[in-house]
């Protein structure tokens, strides 16, 4: 595997281990370990980004959350919950070497037709973009949304 790029997000310390020559991280939301891929490294670093800096509580940041849409299941990379088990916030994560695109953004709406949380997330850990739907637009914030009163 290929050294994973420093990201653009505080550094984190993750447990690792070497399973027939591959490395897996302990995801401690989940509770196993996981290959880690590049997109896997963006994802625990956003993890700990949101609870660290954004007040999101680890209990309600929900990985790989199930979006039933068009007949077909879909999985939100990352779905940070409110108080009342709603969506707040939905995050897509890409590997270092993916740009963040309209593409990238139309999927994340799709999503979020169904989820309806109120923030939008990108990030691919080199740059990152945040929306809030406000009234069915999409408003394009300065920074990361404030998760500590939802």
């Amino acid at each position: 595997m290929t050294p994973l790029p420093k990201l653009n997000f505080p550094a984190i310390r993750l447990r690792a281990r070497d399973r027939a020559g591959q490395v897996e991280v302990w995801d401690e939301l989940r509770g196993i370990y996981l290959l880690l891929t590049p997109e896997e490294w963006v994802r625990q670093h956003l993890i700990a980004f949101l609870a660290s800096h954004c007040g999101a509580q680890r209990g309600r940041i929900v990985e790989e959350y199930a979006v039933a849409l068009n007949g077909q299941s879909q999985r939100a990379d990352v779905v940070v919950v409110d108080g009342r088990a709603e969506p707040l916030l939905l995050a897509e994560c890409k590997a270092p070497t993916v740009a963040v695109s309209e593409k990238t953004f139309a999927q994340a709406v799709r999503y979020n037709s169904v989820l309806g949380a109120r923030y939008v997330l990108l990030t691919n850990g080199l740059k990152h973009y945040c929306w809030e739907r406000r009234d069915g637009e999409y408003v394009r914030m300065n920074g990361f949304p404030d998760l500590s009163r939802g």
